[in-house]
């Protein structure tokens, strides 16, 4: 997600938070009961609740990161103040607005199936090095995202999953579908989003300024945009596209799509 200028807060704690590591343990606790249940060594669990929860815990920790990079990013390239904020602990909490955090982006993954990281790291820009750094900051977020996908991608097409049950599995991939989308969406050029914070340093102060009053409304416009069948088919199309590229099997996505959608029936 983007950022912008902002008020700090002391905090001078760099290790990561309890609740970063609590995300942590949770999806590795949900992929081990996903497993158990495939070796018939777990019962009484529903599958649908267990993959819902993997994903869940699974994305909270890629939001974690993904704000993480641009956080170490700015702190690397000249903002002093990014530790007094917390940032660099993990802590999802530190990263949280309540609409573009929590709300807006379980309403993608939830109904639509889409990941986008929607908690906002606020960045003295000016205290940055140079436009470069500047850049990159922003550039780091679906980075991070990239290479958690990279990393699900490696775990499926490698066959270290095999004898893990297709739950397992399905769950991995549909996280890993997740991942791809945010990375593609936070790297298109719309106000509001890593991709035209990557460019924005580059532009004429005067557009950029005319620009940020629109930049709330660019992820609303995201969203409509989504809805349209044409643009919507395209989209996963690409999506799927770069999935096969990483050898994940495209119907274990489908499969944990239905799965985390339990409540569907």
């Amino acid at each position: 997600m983007s950022y912008g200028y902002g008020s700090t807060r002391r905090d001078s704690h760099r290790a990561p938070s309890w609740i970063f590591l609590a995300f942590v343990a949770a999806f590795l606790a949900t992929g081990v009961a996903l497993w158990a249940e495939a070796t018939g060594e777990l019962t009484g669990i529903g599958t649908g609740v267990t993959v819902f929860l993997f994903v869940l815990a699974g994305w909270v920790v890629s939001l974690c990161l993904h704000e993480f990079g641009h956080a170490l990013t700015a702190y690397k390239g000249g903002d002093h103040t990014i530790p007094e904020k917390g940032y660099l602990t993990l802590n999802p909490l530190k990263y949280t607005h309540a609409v573009l955090s929590i709300i807006l982006p379980l309403v993608f993954v939830i109904l639509g199936g889409i990941g986008l990281p929607g908690g906002a790291v606020w960045v003295q820009r000016g205290l940055l090095r140079s436009k470069k750094v500047d850049s990159a900051v922003s550039a780091m977020g679906p980075a991070s995202n990239a290479v958690f996908a990279g990393v699900l991608g490696i775990l499926l097409a490698s066959g270290a999953l095999d004898n893990a049950g297709l739950a397992l599995r399905a769950a991995v991939a549909y996280l890993c579908m997740l991942q791809v989308t945010a990375t593609i969406l936070n790297l298109l050029p719309i106000p509001g989003l890593d991709g035209y914070g990557i460019i924005e340093p580059w532009l004429p102060p005067e557009y950029s300024r005319n620009i940020a009053k629109i930049a709330p409304f660019g992820i609303l416009l995201l969203f409509v945009l989504l809805l349209h069948p044409t643009i919507n088919r395209y989209f996963f199309e690409f999506v799927y596209w770069i999935l096969g590229l990483l050898g994940v099997d495209t119907s274990m996505v489908g499969l944990g799509s239905r799965l985390f959608r339990f409540w569907t029936g």
